[in-house]
């Protein structure tokens, strides 16, 4: 295999973000020579200030031409779309509140959020969040979670899975083995949790063996530390964690992705060589680099693209090991409905509205 088509081969492991409403020619180059198998957007991504009209046709332009320079049939085009905080989408699309406040209508929201992802283009949601509501100074998750017990997390995840599913939607559940109980941000450090597996199993476990019940497809993993289990890496590169626990003790099946690589808990180590080697080994399919955080060049992911090859050459990540990971997303990929941008109705959003006021009272 060629240099160029060891890149293109980690394409088949790859989300990337591209630069803005339009593609530049950085993202044009990465789109054609990598060739990733899906594409994660953000606010950047869409004209704002503009009538709906408007940005959705930009959008539409960006969509097309993320298929065109990918060559790709089939892709993933994903979202972080939680309601809350986590929206990255102009208006009409309707701001559901917090998972937090859905309750008994976790399901509902999640079809009504389901048929205006479609309307996007969007096949695949980066969720529901399946951590606990744990700790009240957790900065990153706090109000993203469905609850502050497990079983009513368990519950009210595999509702707001359900309700994707029905709508044609992609879940993933995030961020595994949880991120509930911590005090820091992974986005700008690496958080550490003594929690012991037994803890795990008590708590943070429960809603990610229930989703793996109800046969969620992907898995994200957690930037965090927990040297009760594993002293030397965080769960994104731990087979302790991702071998040990989520495939064999839980049974899951699926693809397991990585939280954002740019994420500043991991983005120095993916940086040394070696990296995406053990993040393999270690049981991750699928690696995440949105361009959101870190940097907008696409500098970062040629470079990790490079560390994938040269790690297959030098043999320290075995072809069987990239087979079987790229056959478990391909799996995936095939039954993944492809959808093409439409403007939804007017009277759609205002049911929408009227359901995200329901959830407050």
């Amino acid at each position: 295999m060629s240099a160029d088509q060891q890149l293109a081969s980690f394409g088949n492991h790859l989300i990337v973000g591209v630069s803005g409403t339009t593609l530049s020619d950085e993202d044009k180059r990465a789109l054609s020579e990598l060739k990733p198998v899906g594409v994660i957007f953000f606010a950047k991504n869409f004209l704002d200030g503009v009538p709906y009209e408007v940005w959705l046709q930009s959008f539409r332009e960006l969509h097309r031409q993320i298929r065109e320079y990918t060559e790709r049939d089939l892709m993933f085009f994903t979202l972080d779309h939680e309601g809350g905080r986590v929206v990255r989408t102009p208006l009409p699309i309707t701001r559901f509140p917090h998972a937090v406040l859905l309750r008994s209508h976790s399901q509902e929201v999640a079809k009504a959020t389901g048929i205006e992802l479609k309307s996007l283009g969007i096949n695949l949601s980066w969720s529901p969040v399946a951590d606990i509501y744990s700790n009240p100074q957790n900065p990153v998750i706090g109000f993203r979670a469905f609850s502050n017990t497990p079983a009513s997390t368990a519950e009210a995840v595999c509702e707001y899975y359900q309700g994707l599913k029905a709508s044609g939607i992609v879940g993933s559940a995030k961020h595994f083995p949880g991120h509930g109980d911590t005090s820091k941000d992974s986005h700008l450090e690496l958080p550490v949790l003594n929690l012991t597996l037994e803890d795990l199993r008590q708590r943070e476990l429960i809603p990610f063996k229930a989703l793996i019940e109800a046969q969620i497809p992907i898995m994200m993993t957690a930037h965090i530390l927990f040297p009760q289990i594993d002293p030397d890496w965080p769960a994104t590169l731990s087979a302790a964690i991702l071998k040990n626990i989520l495939r064999e003790e839980l049974g899951f099946e699926g693809v397991v992705v990585s939280d954002d690589l740019d994420m500043k808990a991991v983005s120095d180590m993916f940086m040394q060589q070696g990296t995406v080697a053990r993040a393999f080994n270690a049981g991750c399919d699928l690696f995440i680099v949105s361009r959101n955080i870190h940097s907008s060049s696409m500098e970062r992911t040629y470079q990790i693209a490079a560390d994938f090859a040269e790690a297959l050459n030098q043999g320290s990540l075995a072809e069987s090991v990239v087979v079987a990971a790229r056959n478990r997303i391909e799996k995936l990929l095939a039954t993944t409905p492809q959808y093409d941008v439409e403007m939804l109705d007017k009277k759609v959003f205002l049911q929408h509205a009227e359901l995200a006021i329901a959830c407050t009272f």
